[in-house]
């Protein structure tokens, strides 16, 4: 036969992007906060983001190789993607061996255990941060001063999360100015909120995401903190509090970056909405009234693990009418 029929499961959609593109874009949209982080903290930046893609890509050919022992997947730039993530998870000053394991977790236990890209029920790169941070508290809660001279010692070596939590610093003598541009202690990809929103319009701009989840994070994170600003007398915490929780920690960089990750993430726009409210909640509720002064990173795993359940409840309707005999 001259014409031949080829059936496959849908669905059926033409595009010109590929894995490998995307992942790209995604990479090229981190150039930003990137440049800045290896300003303000140093070459240190480029040691950590090095040892942690090299680690990522290592351990997932040596497992493609000698494990499943099919074709393998590295040239998709996932595992490159990984790694920046993780190491925009972590503190500019910590051992190499740590980053290593964190890489080993991330790719062998939280990607590849489950069949490798598009299996993982769980962010990898987060898998691998909560991990260490779980492993190694202080090396990961313990964090250098910005080198830059416009830094200001409010924060003492704490992250503005940490030392708000902690009363160590007062609202009111908060730069915001500083949270915004970067200045400030934090993991390399906590610190600088313009960066990151750079990287997110480019995203949006190439069709890589969508507003939905970025929106839903921030917006229900500002909302709550709105709400607890009421409860504690108003005035100019009403600005001030969603603010900075807005501009603090892992909000941004959870909300555009890994919340936002293809493979453990709703798949309707209403069940992304959904999700997005609940890692926002959940983070809130976590930085208010619980133990760790960061709570994005369990709100997105635990928002992960929601998944499924959001695909199935939440589907668009159905094209025509369903008959049966």
């Amino acid at each position: 036969m001259a014409n031949k029929f080829f059936v496959a499961a849908s669905p059926h959609i033409h595009s010109p992007q590929s894995t490998q593109s995307l992942m790209r874009d995604v990479l090229i949209a981190l150039v930003p906060a990137f440049s800045l982080s290896l300003l303000i903290y140093g070459l240190d930046v480029l040691r950590v983001t090095a040892i942690a893609v090299v680690s990522c890509v290592l351990v997932e050919y040596l497992i493609q190789r000698f494990l499943f022992k099919g074709a393998n997947t590295v040239k998709n730039l996932s595992a490159v993607l990984t790694g920046v993530l993780l190491a925009f998870n972590l503190p500019s000053d910590i051992p190499w061996w740590i980053i290593v394991i964190g890489a080993v977790v991330a790719i062998g236990v939280a990607k590849m255990t489950f069949g490798g890209l598009g299996r993982n029920p769980f962010n990898p790169a987060l898998v691998g941060r909560v991990f260490l941070l779980i492993a190694y508290p202080v090396q990961m809660t313990s964090f250098p001063k910005p080198i830059t001279p416009e830094f200001v010692d409010a924060f003492a070596g704490a992250t503005p999360l940490a030392a708000l939590k902690t009363q160590a610093v007062e609202l009111g003598d908060v730069n915001f100015l500083n949270m915004l541009s970067g200045v400030m202690p934090g993991s390399l990809g906590e610190i600088s909120a313009i960066s990151l929103l750079v990287g997110g319009i480019y995203m949006i701009w190439r069709k890589v995401i969508t507003w939905h989840i970025p929106v839903a994070v921030l917006g229900s994170m500002a909302v709550f903190a709105f709400i607890v600003a009421l409860t504690q007398g108003g005035g100019a915490l009403l600005y001030e509090l969603p603010a900075f929780h807005l501009l603090a920690g892992g909000a941004m960089l959870g909300a555009i970056f890994m919340a936002t990750d293809y493979v453990t993430s709703p798949m309707t726009a209403k069940g992304m909405l959904i999700y997005g409210v609940g890692i926002g909640v959940i983070t809130m509720i976590i930085r208010q009234w619980g133990a760790y002064p960061e709570g994005m990173s369990f709100a997105i795993l635990l928002m992960n693990s929601v998944t499924p359940l959001i695909n199935k409840y939440v589907k668009p309707k159905r094209f025509g009418l369903m008959t049966t005999k």
